[in-house]
């Protein structure tokens, strides 16, 4: 069975690395001039500073190592994912796609799943998501993560083949449960990451984890998520972790905002873009998502951290 990772990112380099110690892995760069310089110092200086790649990693810029590929794992950005798709639908037709990213499609406001069905009809959607950050799965530090596909049997394959001594799978066949928890937490993180840098303190951040949590349901039930999906690892695991650490660039791009400070604007923040496309299927759907309606008037430059604050909290009183 033959592995690549398509991005060559910090997250993409990391699991190309992880997953080497089951046997050889390619990494594929969009980069020529990345995927030599890797191949040359053995080392993603670039996203993945301090890392050094097994000698069972080889990295390529070259289209034909996907093609040549049983499974692929997708590491590029969301909001690139269908165009990158439609690039590559040559390569790609046939394969099992195994989407490792987490968002919405602004403009079709779908998952990546669905975009991978509509884009590469001959290829087999997977989704591998949860708690992990890409210095930790490099370091190969152990934790758990939620593969989903709706073929059983291939899920069943894919979690036998994808996961490591230190990297435990968990197989669901609910996809659209899997695909929601790594989309929203990444906006619920902007919130707590603006509550820390604005001053509010731990108590604040808490409250707006656990709110963020009941609005990470609600859009799951209108969608036909399953609930114990979103209370696992894709879900409550990956929104304790995002929200919580320095690690997490949603985090950080959120407390800057909340200390009026700059944010490095080469570092891809996928819960901007989600909160915008939260707020145009939450219209669709006639849901009340008040924290992703924040965020989205926060990352859009529509509202300060301190009106922010004062929506929230003068919201109506009402039952839990």
């Amino acid at each position: 069975m033959s592995i690549a990772v398509a991005g060559a990112g910090a997250f993409g380099t990391a699991l190309a690395v992880a997953l080497s110690s089951n046997g050889p892995v390619t990494l594929w760069a969009r980069d020529a001039g990345q995927a030599a310089e890797m191949t040359r110092i053995l080392e993603n200086t670039r996203r993945l500073r301090g890392v050094a790649l097994p000698i069972n990693v080889a990295v390529t810029a070259d289209p034909t190592a996907l093609a040549v590929s049983d499974t692929i794992l997708v590491t590029v950005p969301a909001q690139r994912l269908r165009g990158w798709l439609t690039d590559y639908r040559r390569e790609l037709t046939g394969k099992r796609l195994v989407s490792c990213c987490k968002g919405i499609d602004l403009e079709t406001l779908r998952g990546t799943a669905a975009q991978i069905t509509e884009s590469v009809p001959d290829a087999t959607p997977a989704v591998l998501t949860g708690p992990s950050f890409a210095i930790d799965i490099a370091h190969q530090l152990p934790t758990a993560l939620t593969l989903a596909c709706a073929a059983p049997e291939t899920g069943e394959s894919l979690q036998t083949t994808l996961s490591t001594p230190v990297l435990r799978l968990y197989r669901t066949t609910d996809i659209v449960g899997a695909e929601l928890g790594g989309a929203l937490k990444n906006v619920i993180a902007i919130a707590c990451g603006v509550c820390i840098g604005a001053g509010y303190g731990e108590s604040a951040r808490a409250a707006l984890m656990t709110r963020g949590f009941a609005e990470m349901q609600r859009l799951g039930a209108a969608l036909g998520a399953r609930p114990e999906t979103l209370a696992g690892l894709s879900g409550f695991g990956d929104l304790a972790l995002t929200c919580t650490s320095d690690k997490s660039r949603n985090f950080r791009y959120g407390r800057a905002i909340g200390a009026g400070e700059r944010f490095n604007a080469d570092t891809t923040v996928e819960g901007a873009a989600t909160a915008s496309a939260l707020i145009r299927l939450a219209g669709k759907l006639a849901l009340d998502l008040p924290i992703s309606t924040v965020v989205e008037g926060l990352t859009t430059g529509r509202m300060d951290p301190d009106k922010a604050l004062e929506t929230l909290l003068t919201r109506p009183l009402k039952e839990e």
